[in-house]
This record gives structure tokens, C-alpha cells and sequence, in this order.
């Protein structure tokens, strides 16, 4: 049964003093299990900044989608941790991959970033930032698609593959439609507060469950 709920991630707890966020759950491999995630504005992108936090044990055992938008005949932005553990990202059609430290049990904040008029594309392990490779240039991600997390659409949304699932923990998962600077995902991977994503924002999005996933809280 689908459940959609809405949720305020950045909550305060009266009773412990704390704030708590939510957090995403895949606890086995499944073909079944995904989130959908309602953006605030359609991905008619130019340029954009995704981050996320994830940990997952699978390591060097297959390849694991972390981010997937689709729209009806596109994989328009697939963000991949590949079976030799390279990360890439594919906007409709060949990859840019960067060799960078593995996802591993322990979290990693990790950005993707990149920019249509200057091809300039990177990611930022914790904070840090991997060299510039230049990749479709002029390419716009067209919008009116679903943006999915756990699985690979093959078709608009369904035709998933159990080997490609992400089992593990992910939250945290904002988008800005602009290239955010590297001192500012510096500071977002060290805890302070920046300006929230503008196409996704964690404290304050639309979660869509499907399947074996749990949404749990977790202080921050």
C-alpha cells in the first residue's frame, strides 16, 4: 500500500531540548522499495548542487543507485555508486565518473555539482571537493519527471531491478537549481546552516513510501 505523507524534517523535541530530522531506511534488497520525492519546482535545470548523506555496507558487490529522475522517455539525472566504486552521474545518456574515496557503514555527505554553460562538473566528498571534468555542455535536464530513491525506473516509474536497489541509510537530500560554492558545501557538511535547496529542501518535503522502507528520526 502506498502511504504519502508530509514532512517537517527540522523539528524541535520540547522534552529533550534536541532537534530531530527524518531519515530513510532500505533495510534489505528489494525490486519493491522506493521513495518518491515531490519537488518544490519543476527540474528545468540549468545548473544545479545535490547533496545528500548516505551510508550503505554494499561494497564492491554491485552497483547502487542513490538518485534517480526520470521522465516519461529519459533518465534525465542518475546519480550511480558504480560496481568499482567510482561515483557517477548520467544525464540522459554516457556518465561523467569520478574515482573518489568508496561509500562505506560510516556516513558520507556527498554533492554532485555541475553547470550547463561551462560543462563544469565535480563532486565533494565531506566537503571536499574532487577535480573538474567537463560534461554535457549546453544540456538542460528537462522537467516533468519523478524523482525516485532507492531504485532505477526503467520506465516512468516501475520496471526495477532488485541488483540495482540501494540498501542502507539516505537523508538529508537537498537541490538547488545554481552551483553552490565550495566554501558554502563546506559548511553544510560541517553542520552549520546555509541557504536550504530551492527544487529540494530536507526540512520541509513531500515523502511518497512504497514498499519495506522506514522513515525513522534521528537527532541532529
Amino acid at each position: 500500500m502506498r502511504l504519502s505523507v508530509v514532512l517537517f524534517i527540522a523539528t524541535s523535541t520540547a522534552l529533550a531540548g534536541s532537534l530531530t530530522t527524518k531519515s530513510l531506511v532500505f533495510p534489505a534488497q528489494t525490486s519493491t522499495s522506493y521513495v518518491e520525492m515531490v519537488p518544490l519546482k519543476p527540474l528545468n535545470l540549468r545548473a544545479f548542487t545535490l547533496c545528500m548523506r548516505v551510508a550503505t555496507e554494499l561494497r564492491g558487490e554491485r552497483e547502487v543507485i542513490l538518485f534517480a529522475y526520470r521522465t516519461q522517455y529519459f533518465d534525465e539525472l542518475n546519480v550511480w555508486r558504480e560496481l568499482d566504486g567510482r561515483l557517477s552521474f548520467y544525464l540522459s545518456g554516457e556518465a561523467v565518473s569520478f574515482s573518489v574515496p568508496e561509500l562505506e557503514a560510516l556516513e558520507t555527505h556527498l554533492c554532485v555539482t555541475w553547470d550547463s554553460s561551462s560543462g563544469a562538473a565535480a563532486i565533494f566528498i565531506n566537503g571536499r571537493k574532487s577535480l573538474t571534468k567537463i560534461y554535457k555542455k549546453g544540456h538542460t535536464v528537462r522537467p516533468e519527471g519523478k524523482v525516485i530513491i532507492g531504485q532505477d525506473p526503467d520506465n516512468y516509474v516501475g520496471e526495477f531491478d532488485a541488483n540495482q536497489s540501494f540498501v542502507g541509510e539516505i537523508y538529508d537530500i537537498n537541490m538547488w537549481d545554481s552551483v553552490l560554492s565550495s566554501s558554502t558545501i563546506q559548511d553544510m557538511f560541517s553542520g552549520k546552516r546555509v541557504p536550504r535547496g530551492n527544487v529540494f529542501d530536507w526540512e520541509a518535503i513531500e515523502l511518497k513510501p512504497d514498499g519495506e522502507v522506514e522513515i525513522i528520526d534521528r537527532e541532529l
